[in-house]
């Protein structure tokens, strides 16, 4: 077997780490569909004296993202909350988002048909119990490194950055280094 690369240009594990079943799939991967509370964020609400609602993200994520698209592998956010502050992340990362979402496995399957792509080549990428339904019907189904443990076994992978702290940079880079790998032949 080969020995482990350096890891440059990313975090969390290298695409020569990864079981060669799930460096497979995520080679096979054309959307990427991320919960919103817990994943792009540190599953935090600040809440001001005037009611409005303000949540950290990493910045890191939209290069990130920017690399998936310049693959031409979509994203998109979906959330069981409708949030002004959700619209406006999903805005300036430039991805699709579906708020006020009761049925996950419908709303991911909606935008995988709108992208021409296949459940078993869609990921998402998620962090609690209200996430296992749309974890057990993709092809990838991540968690971060925080999620609630109950969705741990429902998961092929788990980042090493927690939610908020560049988890979703992490899978970004992951999956587009396994892109990139098996384009240049290098697996």
């Amino acid at each position: 077997m080969r020995e482990p690369q350096q890891r440059t240009g990313h975090w969390g594990l290298h695409p020569d780490e990864l079981d060669p079943s799930l460096r497979a799939a995520l080679a096979h991967v054309r959307l990427v569909a991320f919960d919103f509370d817990g994943v792009m964020t540190d599953n935090r609400v600040y809440v001001n004296q005037d009611g409005e609602e303000s949540v950290a993200c990493s910045r890191f994520d939209g290069l990130g993202v920017s690399r998936l698209r310049a693959l031409g592998i979509a994203s998109c956010i979906i959330s069981t909350e409708a949030n002004a502050v959700v619209g406006k992340r999903a805005e300036k990362l430039q991805m699709d988002v579906e708020q006020a979402v009761d049925d996950k496995v419908a709303a991911v399957e909606r935008f995988a048909v709108r992208c021409g792509v296949e459940m078993s080549q869609t990921a998402f990428v998620g962090n609690d119990i209200n996430d296992l339904p749309v974890l057990r019907a993709v092809g990838v189904p991540i968690v971060v490194a925080d999620a609630h443990p109950s969705v741990l076994s429902a998961a092929r992978h788990i980042t090493q950055r927690k939610g908020g702290e560049g988890a979703v940079r992490e899978v970004c880079d992951l999956i587009a280094d396994v892109f990139d790998g098996e384009l240049d032949g290098a697996f």
